[in-house]
């Protein structure tokens, strides 16, 4: 299923071919009937290939998915071929293939994470946040789903985070007032804080905060959090942000994180992915 609308897919073609293909017209070609193929270079987790497949539909396209979103694919393996009039193709071309390797490059990233934290902890999750460029939420969210992460947060609306931003302008409310002052107005959200210090932690954990983000912590320092969680009756969920990449997700993992939450997926470089386009 496609992440954007098929108004949207229409947007993004018209956005680059908003009074046609110049160079495809005076070669007089458009009608030659053409064939696309779409081929992994390297290793990689595909995302955006349902943008792809009705993007080459809406210019005429019959399409063959060989891999869907979320699938792991390696180097030279097909992930798309279609066929459809020259115009068609040619114009969706640069577009769907720009989609495809920047969200396979996020989902690919994402899922590098999980698999060296869950070399140690099995049932860690990664949850990748809203810091995607704006205007991609939809195939971000598509892209870290394909990863097997999870979004972080959608947006303000749904959920509870209690940033030291927000504590900047209630300078006199403690933690355990601050908690008990949203289970009155949200009583059915889950509360979630952001803290800069072991001491901080743990304080958030006894005011009842049901998640503990442990921001740019090291991984010792999440390790002293979950130690003193352990000893608690009712232990809140302890999420590792700020930082976290592939190279010390296993670290954060074995000092007990049950979260790792991390934006790096959204500024690795996009996959790479062969396309070619022949005569029938």
């Amino acid at each position: 299923m496609s992440a954007l609308t098929t108004l949207e897919l229409e947007r993004l073609l018209f956005e680059d071919a908003p009074y046609g293909d110049l160079t495809t017209e005076a070669l007089g070609i458009g009608d030659v009937k053409a064939r696309i193929r779409f081929a992994a270079r390297g290793p990689m987790i595909v995302s955006a290939i349902e943008e792809t497949a009705t993007l080459l539909a809406l210019v005429g396209g019959n399409v063959r998915v060989l891999e869907r979103s979320g699938t792991s694919v390696r180097a030279g393996q097909p992930i798309l071929e279609g066929e459809g009039p020259a115009a068609g193709v040619l114009k969706a071309w640069k577009v769907a293939q720009t989609l495809v390797e920047i969200w396979s490059g996020v989902a690919t990233a994402a899922n590098a994470i999980l698999v060296a934290a869950r070399e140690v902890r099995p049932e860690i999750v990664v949850a990748c946040t809203r810091k995607n460029a704006p205007g991609t939420k939809a195939l971000a969210i598509a892209a870290i789903k394909a990863a097997g992460s999870v979004p972080h947060r959608l947006g303000l609306s749904e959920t509870i985070l209690v940033f030291p931003e927000h504590r900047a302008f209630l300078p006199d409310a403690g933690i355990s007032a601050l908690a008990r002052e949203l289970r009155s107005r949200a009583p059915e959200k889950k509360l979630v804080i952001e803290v800069n210090s072991v001491a901080e932690a743990i304080e958030a954990a006894d005011a009842g905060f049901d998640v503990i983000q442990a921001e740019k912590f090291e991984p010792d320092a999440i390790a002293e959090v979950a130690s003193a969680f352990a000893a608690l009756s009712a232990r809140p969920v302890l999420a590792a942000a700020g930082g976290v990449h592939p190279g010390n997700a296993r670290a954060y993992a074995a000092a007990g994180a049950d979260v790792l939450v991390t934006s790096w997926p959204y500024t690795v470089r996009p996959a790479d992915v062969a396309v070619t386009i022949s005569g029938v």
